[in-house]
């Protein structure tokens, strides 16, 4: 068993925020209980998810991306299970391999779960994120909410989401439980519920409703998928017009900018900040 201090540093986005191991050979065992506890508020470091930092020919599930991203994002949700992919996270990482050192400023292609992720880092930090594209399925939902009721825009991320669009963010309520909707067939597996309203001339303001989390305090996908319905409501789509869309996506974190390009390809620009580092004491990664 590993007796030695393991490093670790804390970063997010937006705030939506995460525990940084970094582990170049993949040397650690991270079992989903040693995660829980190191993201747990209270009894570990706190996160909403872990970023195991490993070198894509040192892990099994990134071997063959190696040749074309040097390095692997192991992401693990905060109860400890693992995830193709967390927009958010894949800046926060990108960011600490800058700070490391292990990279410069400009391009860098990042290796996930969910494929290969590319990234610009801007000299003062800015970061965007190649997020892929939005689908849009026909099938919509009405939100409802203290009495009052929506229309919401289907749109998969890769993750479904129904954005809707309301006159004043507190409609959205307390926001801990899901928001009902209908016809509940539109959304099996459950949906990620975006409320949004107007800020300005392609500038709306959001909140969020995460499934199996509750709201939370950024949403990198939701953000996406908002400037997408906000641009097909304003009667933009970029395919038509030949001229990228962009949106600024204020969520209760900080500011997102999107961009969705002629091909369908949508881009996300924000903060990476690293606010602290440490040791982890070896026994948490036993239980």
């Amino acid at each position: 068993m590993n007796t030695s201090p393991i490093a670790f540093l804390k970063g997010h986005g937006t705030e939506n925020d995460f525990v940084i191991v970094p582990d170049p050979d993949n040397a650690l065992d991270l079992s989903a209980s040693a995660v829980a506890r190191l993201c747990d508020r209270r009894a570990g470091i706190g996160g909403d998810g872990l970023l195991h930092v490993v070198r894509s020919a040192a892990h099994p599930e990134a071997r063959a991306m190696a040749g074309e991203a040097e390095w692997f994002m192991d992401y693990r949700n905060g109860d400890g299970s693992i995830a193709e992919m967390c927009g958010n996270g894949v800046r926060v990482f990108a960011g600490y391999l800058e700070r490391a050192g292990l990279v410069d400023e400009g391009d860098l292609a990042v290796a996930t779960r969910g494929g290969i992720k590319k990234v610009h880092i801007a000299k003062g930090g800015e970061i965007t994120v190649s997020m892929g594209r939005a689908l849009l399925p026909e099938a919509g939902v009405t939100v409802s909410v203290d009495g009052r009721s929506w229309p919401a825009r289907n749109v998969n991320m890769g993750n479904p989401h129904a954005v809707a669009f309301v006159a004043d963010l507190e409609h959205a309520g307390e926001l801990r439980s899901v928001p009902p909707f209908s016809p509940a067939e539109v959304y099996p597996d459950g949906v990620n519920i975006e409320f949004v309203v107007d800020r300005g001339p392609a500038h709306v303001a959001m909140r969020v409703h995460e499934r199996g989390a509750g709201e939370t305090r950024s949403c990198g996908t939701g953000a996406c998928a908002v400037a997408v319905a906000a641009a097909r409501r304003d009667g933009v789509d970029p395919a038509v017009t030949g001229t990228p869309a962009t949106y600024t996506v204020d969520l209760p974190g900080g500011t997102l900018v999107i961009t969705e390009y002629p091909d369908g390809e949508i881009e996300m620009t924000g903060s990476a900040v690293i606010v602290a580092e440490g040791v982890i004491d070896p026994a948490l990664l036993t239980v």
